[in-house]
């Protein structure tokens, strides 16, 4: 409800009706030694002028409020129009609960239905669920579900997939009954999955590949390859695509064969925020709809012939079935699934393409300008979409990013923190926000 104040007739009506003769009555419960009896020591009251004068002077106290920032490893920063917020905040969809009472949900429901289109169609995948906490979860839950449908326990995960989501498909297959073996695959040295390599790994046991597309270090995967390996022993294979504008300029995960695709769809719907809140896509084949986590949100027309939105198949889920339902998810992330939806719907086809070329073409610059520096290479040679890893020919990288950051640039990731073999190498993300002056004044800063 919006916020009205009651007036002097309606709080007398209230008390009345409670019993009570004042206000204060109905903190009585409240020991009289603690109570407050005077009034709150604060500030006087601004305007709003001067509270938005008052909350920009200490926002620049901040530290790091005005940094160039090269963060990516998974979460980018692209635009989001304040008409996203606007939109989010109205009331009728401020929730990211499940809406099980179709006939009062209509409204949410066709959105998630349409965010479902969205995502069938940036993965190139028959069906697509309404979302998951965020990529990782849902490269965890294709896990869960590619064991139960090939019904084996080992599973294959590209070393260039992101280490937290290597780490969350840990986790989860942890606490499975039947034990899950995972093996890494090596990355070959232009940064992509080695896929001889590969093929060695592969047993009659392996129930899924899982790749990232493109991977934690920026480079696109040949998902071709990866199809064929997974044929080798009729093994599922995984795409993980954690940067979505990737999708704007590449062929969807779906169309080469991925059977089961993932991703984070937060550079699409939110801005980062201390690392979160994300929104898992997950999609898969048709085939497979049965043994998809999450909810899911079809299109049906009620007695009238009237279309409608209801949730659907959902005898695969946790509170009809307890502990033999596809996933444990509950809450999904809806809100920010609705986000994605606005975002994606302002965008177009047209505009989420152009956003994808500035992002391609950025990183394109950015690479040829590091090639001609003396203190840093490149050391992948594999195509990049919009990240890319720098190598320090010197000091090690949170050296590097120390020195940058005395110039208020934030100078991406230093991969040490994940492998200490990686020490020397920075992972420098860019967007459509980052214009030439943003990049040279990068890489003057790494030059010097």
């Amino acid at each position: 409800m919006r916020y009205l104040p009651h007036t002097e007739q309606e709080i007398r009506s209230m008390l009345a009706r409670v019993g009570v003769e004042r206000i204060d009555d109905l903190f009585n419960d409240i020991p009289e030694p603690v109570r407050l009896k005077r009034p709150l020591d604060l500030e006087p009251a601004l305007d709003e002028p001067r509270l938005m004068e008052h909350l920009a002077a200490l926002a620049q106290g901040s530290a790091g409020a005005n940094m160039l920032s090269f963060l990516g490893g998974g979460m980018y920063r692209h635009h989001v129009p304040p008409a996203v917020d606007q939109l989010l905040q109205r009331s009728e969809f401020y929730t990211a609960y499940t809406p099980y009472q179709a006939e009062l949900s209509q409204g949410t429901l066709q959105a998630i239905f349409e965010f479902q289109t969205i995502v069938c169609e940036l993965l190139g995948t028959d069906v697509a669920n309404a979302s998951m906490y965020d990529g990782a979860s849902g490269a965890a839950e294709a896990v869960l579900m590619a064991r139960r449908i090939k019904r084996r326990t080992h599973v294959l995960l590209s070393e260039g997939l992101h280490p937290e989501y290597i780490e969350t498909i840990r986790t989860y297959v942890s606490g499975l009954d039947n034990e899950v073996t995972i093996e890494l695959i090596p990355i070959a040295a232009d940064g992509r999955t080695d896929w001889q390599a590969a093929e060695n790994l592969m047993t009659g046991k392996t129930a899924a590949v899982v790749v990232g597309y493109p991977n934690f270090f920026g480079c696109v995967e040949d998902l071709n390859l990866a199809r064929a390996t997974a044929d080798r022993q009729g093994a599922l294979l995984v795409s993980a695509t954690a940067e979505p504008y990737a999708l704007s300029v590449l062929q969807p995960p779906g169309a080469c064969g991925a059977d089961i695709c993932v991703g984070e769809g937060q550079p699409l719907a939110v801005p980062p925020q201390y690392g979160g809140p994300g929104v898992g896509l997950f999609g898969a084949s048709q085939s497979f709809v049965r043994q998809m986590p999450g909810r899911l949100v079809g299109r049906t027309v009620d007695s009238d012939g009237q279309p409608g939105y209801v949730l659907t198949l959902s005898t695969r889920e946790q509170h009809i079935r307890r502990e033999k339902a596809t996933s444990n998810i509950c809450t999904n992330h809806g809100l920010i699934a609705l986000a994605m939806g606005i975002r994606t719907a302002m965008l177009g086809r047209q505009g989420f393409q152009q956003a994808g070329r500035r992002c391609l073409n950025a990183a394109t610059y950015l690479r040829a300008g590091v090639e001609r520096l003396d203190s840093f290479e490149v050391p992948y040679s594999a195509p990049v979409f919009n990240e890319l890893v720098v190598r320090s020919q010197g000091p090690d990288a949170s050296e590097v990013l120390a020195r940058l950051s005395e110039q208020d640039i934030i100078g991406g990731i230093d991969l040490g923190r994940f492998r200490a073999d990686w020490r020397k190498d920075l992972l420098i993300a860019v967007t459509e926000l980052h214009s030439r002056e943003h990049l040279d004044q990068l890489l003057a800063a790494l030059a010097g």
